[in-house]
């Protein structure tokens, strides 16, 4: 198995080292003492069914496994200003060190300056995360079913619901969204990005919104540059879009937003 082909496996044993560091330094029931001071919470299962077509959970990140370093002058409070200004249905915000050079404290200064829902793009492997998550400000996270096994992903989604915290999960395969249909009330989430593999075809979006029932919110993520993308799988049936390295690459992701939405209301 060549090393592209590890990658997922590889963050998420590095991740569960972090998170065993992250113990040793705050307590879980010192995250819950500040999640229970939350007295808002911003909905991304509301905001996908009632904002503005097209609706985009625009991405703030500054690097990724497959791209490398994305922007190398990162500010992500004003990234979110201006993705919240350009008209975004939702914000995603990496917190995972390593390989998308994130940190708690990215999510804590878009928390401030923004009021819409905040997903915590991480790589779940422990309930601890979820703790973490509400307490730092996001109102969803990420379930990647290729990196749980089901019962995992089942006790994750209940456990974050507990904490007053929305769930996407992602699949790539049709046997990964039987997993994610079974968690009830989480948004699908498509990735067309194989994640380990590193491989996009956005045709693995198109074939699974036909297995997707209609009752069910669901997005797509990844490999989405363009208006043409965006109206092909809103035609599938996505109710939302994740886009950010699209964005980040432009001087200004809060006009390029813009511009996207615009074109793909034509």
């Amino acid at each position: 198995m060549s090393e592209d082909e590890n990658i997922l496996s590889r963050i998420m044993q590095e991740r569960k080292k972090d998170v065993a560091a992250a113990k040793r330094k705050v307590s879980l029931n010192e995250l819950l003492d500040e999640a229970e001071k939350r007295t808002v919470y911003f909905s991304l299962t509301q905001a996908l069914r009632k904002s503005p077509v097209p609706r985009i959970i625009a991405e703030v990140k500054k690097a990724s496994p497959s791209a490398g370093e994305i922007r190398p002058a990162y500010n992500p409070l004003a990234i979110a200003q201006a993705y919240a200004s350009a008209g975004a249905a939702g914000i995603s915000v990496l917190t995972e060190p390593h390989h998308f050079l994130g940190s708690p404290g990215d999510l804590r200064a878009v928390r401030k300056v923004v009021n819409l829902p905040l997903l915590r793009k991480d790589f779940i492997c422990d309930t601890y995360q979820l703790a973490e998550a509400a307490a730092w400000g996001a109102d969803v996270i990420l379930l990647i079913v290729a990196a749980l096994e089901p019962e995992q992903c089942q006790m994750y989604h209940q456990a974050a619901l507990e904490l007053n915290l929305e769930t996407i999960v992602e699949v790539h395969t049709a046997d990964e969204l039987r997993v994610a249909l079974a968690c009830e009330g989480a948004i699908i989430g498509v990735n067309s990005r194989n994640l380990k593999t590193l491989v996009t075809d956005l045709a693995v979006a198109h074939e699974l919104a036909k297995m997707i029932p209609d009752d069910r919110l669901s997005i797509a993520e990844s490999g989405i540059r363009t208006a043409e993308d965006v109206r092909g799988l809103m035609g599938a049936g996505y109710d939302g879009f994740l886009i950010g390295e699209s964005f980040l690459r432009e001087t200004f992701p809060g006009k390029s937003l813009k511009k996207l939405l615009s074109q793909s209301q034509t």
